[in-house]
């Protein structure tokens, strides 16, 4: 068991390299879909538009910022399971978090 364990990392750094792609071009879709839902638009304030107010900005981004955390979060939580189901060890080591 302990030989897995210290195989997994490896194992698992191009699955999670592949999962954190996918789940930014996921996030970056929704954040789209949802900033035209609410604000009927094609484009989201930049931070730096000159012509945007501050609300409309950090809404933005408040929104931008949740759906990247749900996503990334879904889809880590998605890659362990399937990594602990074929190999018996959950990915993230003893320390237990992404970082």
């Amino acid at each position: 068991m302990q030989v897995q364990k210290k195989k997994l990392p490896l194992v698992y750094k191009p699955l999670g390299f592949v999962l954190g792609w996918a789940s930014g071009a996921l996030a970056g879709m929704a954040f789209q879909a949802t900033w035209k839902a609410i604000r009927h638009e094609e484009d989201a304030p930049d931070a730096l538009d000159k012509d945007r107010g501050w609300g409309e900005v950090l809404l933005a981004a408040a929104i931008q910022g949740a759906l990247f955390a749900v996503v990334r979060s879904a889809v880590d939580r998605t890659g362990a399971t399937a990594i602990e189901r074929s190999t018996g060890v959950w990915p993230s080591g003893d320390k237990g978090g992404r970082d």
